[in-house]
């Protein structure tokens, strides 16, 4: 008797205790929702505090392509392992593919690399294209970069080549100034989730690896006509993408530097009443990458990247070198200092009175803009909205992954710390995270420039069950630059 008695209070006991521990979880899965929604309105409220000017006029260039989309396992799942992952810079073989693609897959790292075999790109498009999930839409960063602008209100000429086809995909306010083609260039996004395994690797994140053997937009013939068109639409904001297809290009003697003339004097030519921002790309040609510093970057007045790209332009600066991955999930102040250094690298450098005096860093988990507001040696752009800009680009940034324009916190989660330090250096401080007001901004002075910066950091509603990651960095800095000029 006293036996059953006991087991009877064990059992009793055990109940309870999950009893307790279901409430606990019920509990804290309210709480994380609360906050998650907490944080959505906020995003919201300050997204919408601004409307664009129907009268806002952006030109883009250049280049536009047919992009195809496919689950990178529908393509790998018939090859072996590779013996080594590592990075090729131009594809030749079978093997060099799986090499590169294993490298980058297993740091969660987007890449994009020339497939100089025709052949070999031809048979992974055709395995590409034999999956039941493969989809095609219309691609190349000027062309993303010009149909955000116009989703958001912009009016927008875009230098681009492309089909009648593809012309028809354009939404409406997007002008296209370029040759018409018979046939688009395929660029192939090879997709992969987070904790999606491959062989013995898992992918730490959510990404892609892009393959192209694009001959045409490399040689930037789109930009012909451009110039005219152009300086009758008299736009406030010209922005540059698409460079990094010039990556390990193999051109013939003299075309590399035809190609860039061409580009140059296209930005030479531009009035200083109309701003310019690059948007960078995945580059590992050292030699490119050193020319595009020393010459396009002097004409940019503003920039966007994300946080690989960061990190390998600070080491092509620093250390002479290319950097080919970084950490998939950077704190805030480690992302903080890497701009306020590659800032402090490039000041000084700019001509004809455009210095750089804008800065927009995309993470997985956040995003984060610079913003001069005051430089006692150069007169500088007048770069407004910082804070709705940084919220309108983490709600993108989530509504284009999650491939809708309403968002919902179910399919959301926040991979942002609850508070974070300016700076890994001295004089740190700790800001902490509102959910009520999510987007944290400050102003700090630069050592040894005497600039007065504005820091913009707002969190990502990562997206749990992603549509793609391809073009999110275009659609992301489409959606801040639309607000600040």
């Amino acid at each position: 008797m006293a036996v059953g008695k006991v087991s009877w209070f064990l059992l009793s006991g055990a109940c309870l205790v999950l009893v307790v521990a279901l409430w606990m979880n019920r509990s804290d899965e309210n709480q994380t929702q609360h906050r998650l929604q907490l944080i959505l309105q906020g995003l919201l409220k300050t997204e919408t505090e601004l409307q664009v000017e129907p009268s806002l006029k952006i030109a883009v260039g250049f280049g536009a392509c047919l992009d195809v989309i496919v689950p990178s396992r529908h393509v790998f799942r018939n090859l072996k392992a590779p013996e080594r992952p590592r990075n090729h810079d131009v594809l030749n073989t079978h093997d060099e593919l799986l090499e590169t693609f294993t490298y980058y897959f297993k740091h969660g790292a987007a890449a994009e690399r020339f497939v100089a075999n025709a052949t070999l790109f031809r048979e992974v498009l055709q395995q590409a294209k034999s999956s039941s999930e493969w989809r095609s839409t219309l691609g190349g960063n000027a062309a993303l970069l010009a149909t955000r602008f116009a989703l958001e209100g912009a009016q927008v000429l875009l230098g681009s080549h492309m089909s009648a086809d593809l012309k028809e995909s354009l939404p409406e306010g997007v002008t296209v100034a370029g040759p018409e083609i018979d046939e688009d260039d395929y660029h192939m996004l090879l997709e992969y989730a987070a904790g999606e395994k491959f062989i013995q690797y898992k992918a730490p994140r959510a990404n892609r690896f892009i393959i192209h053997n694009d001959h045409v937009n490399p040689r930037f013939r789109s930009i012909e006509g451009f110039d005219d068109k152009m300086k009758n639409f008299q736009p406030s904001l010209f922005v540059l993408g698409g460079v990094h297809v010039m990556d390990n290009f193999p051109y013939r003697e003299g075309q590399l530097d035809s190609s860039m003339n061409r580009l140059l004097t296209v930005l030479q030519e531009i009035p200083t009443s109309t701003a310019i921002h690059f948007e960078m790309g995945s580059f590992v040609d050292h030699d490119l990458l050193k020319r595009i510093v020393r010459q396009v970057l002097p004409l940019s007045q503003s920039l966007g990247m994300n946080e690989q790209e960061l990190a390998n332009l600070n080491s092509l600066l620093k250390y002479d070198n290319i950097s080919y991955v970084s950490d998939s999930y950077p704190r805030v102040a480690t992302v903080l200092d890497q701009t306020r250094e590659l800032f402090q690298s490039l000041y000084d450098s700019a001509p004809n009175g455009r210095p750089l005096s804008r800065i927009h860093i995309h993470t997985l988990a956040f995003q984060a803009i610079l913003r001069v507001v005051r430089d006692p040696k150069h007169s500088v752009f007048e770069w407004m909205n910082t804070r709705a800009s940084a919220a309108k680009s983490a709600l993108t940034a989530h509504r284009h992954t999650c491939g809708s324009h309403d968002i919902d916190i179910n399919r959301a989660k926040i991979i942002m710390d609850d508070s974070f330090t300016t700076t890994n250096g001295p004089n740190r401080q700790r800001i902490p995270f509102d959910p009520d007001e999510p987007v944290r901004c400050w102003n700090e002075v630069l050592q040894g420039t005497k600039v007065e910066v504005e820091f913009c950091v707002a969190p990502v509603l990562v997206c749990t069950k992603v549509l793609q990651t391809g073009g999110g960095g275009d659609n992301v800095s489409a959606a801040g630059l639309v607000l600040q000029v």
